[in-house]
């Protein structure tokens, strides 16, 4: 693949001229730093750059745009390939990308404000704010889709026990959900749980850890305590305070030309345009998916990160409570529940209430992660990663599938730390 040189609005960030968000009140704003200025290698990053490059000339990726900020200054920002491939269009840094579970972080976050207020308690049962959950069988065998051998269940589900998805609830690829079309995009979220709310649960709340369709859920939670639809509450609540201005269930004409699209490998190893389901982002739908379905940038992604490096203030202005910032950043998932699964990081993760995995093993992870960080991906290629320890966030958006690009989100990471002094 031809290398793509860096846009013209990537060079005039790095130049420190173009301003690195939208204007507002309280937006989020970066410095822009030398990495020296904060213990970071230029050279060494140099050599994360020349691998992410690497990868794109190879053809694992089309395109990416990766940034770092670390003791709130940007240090690093990189656009680099192809947005689209066909249209010979270059990634821009200020490319759109479908963030899929990268979502969920988003969601937790309106969960906990209310919380914040004390309009709901993450304690509470779902059934208080959602009385179709109430009466919720247990199916005898949870691999069954034979929705008639179910029992009775044993508990309630709690708003915590979906924030750290040991609720019961399965995934909505489940052949379960498949079969009974809990999921779609042409159903609205009220519609989408209450198809949830009358199957059974695949075991009683609070017994396992089962990464499932939770965010979707809590999302019609916070439309019913706050009486606004979840678009509308995560602009007024978070994406504007924030300056989170590319952050959109609907990707308008204004912000097609930044959409990357994504791609999958034939059997040759070609990129080709692939669609991984049916998603139209750039027309309304009636699902605004708190799970998967925001679309979003770099930049606000960083924004959203450093929130909780700062203790949740954005430009010396509280915008959620210190108590909040713990809940998104420890893990909550009981001790009798862990490890949350078996194999590589799930060894070593535990689950935030802020709907993040938590490296409790750092050596678990085939990639550079300090105990303590917090993160989360998206199936499409995207990753971003919360570090108290080195007071830095990393992020990495791609578009492709299979989300492992063979490995890049992870060579990135440990690259840039290798880039530490």
């Amino acid at each position: 693949m031809k290398t793509a040189s860096l846009s013209s609005v990537r060079a005039l960030v790095m130049a420190g001229v173009v301003a690195l968000t939208a204007p507002g009140v309280h937006a989020q704003t970066f410095e822009r730093s030398a990495p020296g200025a904060v213990g970071l290698s230029a050279e060494k990053l140099a050599l994360a750059t020349a691998d992410l490059q690497a990868r794109v000339d190879a053809g694992d990726i089309a395109g990416v745009v990766a940034a770092v900020v670390r003791d709130s200054q940007l240090v690093y920002a990189e656009a680099l390939g192809m947005r689209d491939i066909a249209a010979g269009a270059k990634m821009p840094f200020d490319a759109l990308f479908r963030t899929y579970s990268m979502t969920r972080p988003i969601t937790a976050l309106g969960i906990l404000m209310l919380h914040d207020e004390g309009l709901l308690d993450v304690n509470d049962t779902l059934h208080t704010y959602l009385p179709q959950f109430a009466d919720q069988q247990v199916l005898v065998d949870a691999g069954s889709t034979d929705v008639s051998a179910t029992r009775p269940r044993q508990g309630d589900i709690t708003l915590a026990q979906l924030l750290t998805h040991t609720s019961g609830l399965g995934s909505r690829s489940s052949a379960l959900y498949r079969t009974h079309n809990v999921h779609s995009y042409d159903q609205s979220l009220a519609q989408v749980v209450d198809n949830v709310a009358q199957l059974p649960l695949f075991e009683d709340p609070g017994t396992a850890y089962r990464y499932g369709l939770h965010a979707e859920v809590l999302g019609r939670v916070i439309e019913v305590v706050s009486g606004q639809d979840i678009g509308t509450f995560f602009q007024q609540r978070i994406f504007a305070p924030l300056g989170m201005s590319d952050t959109v269930f609907y990707v308008d004409p204004a912000r097609t030309e930044r959409l990357a699209t994504v791609y999958r490998p034939d059997d040759s190893g070609q990129l080709l345009a692939h669609e991984m389901e049916s998603i139209p982002v750039t027309e309304p739908r009636a699902l605004s998916s708190a799970g998967v379905g925001l679309v979003s940038s770099t930049m606000d992604f960083l924004r959203f990160s450093q929130l909780f490096l700062d203790n949740g203030r954005v430009n010396g202005e509280q915008l959620v409570s210190p108590a909040v910032v713990r809940m998104m950043a420890e893990n909550a998932v009981p001790e009798a529940l862990l490890p949350i699964g078996s194999g590589g990081y799930w060894r070593g993760s535990g689950w935030s209430l802020g709907g993040m995995a938590v490296v409790l093993e750092a050596d678990t992870y085939n990639h550079t992660v300090n105990e303590g960080e917090y993160w989360w991906d998206g199936s499409a290629g995207t990753r971003f990663w919360i570090d108290p320890e080195e007071n830095m966030v990393t992020i990495i958006m791609a578009q492709i599938s299979p989300a492992s690009g063979n490995g890049f989100r992870e060579s990135f990471k440990t690259l840039v730390y290798d880039a530490i002094e």
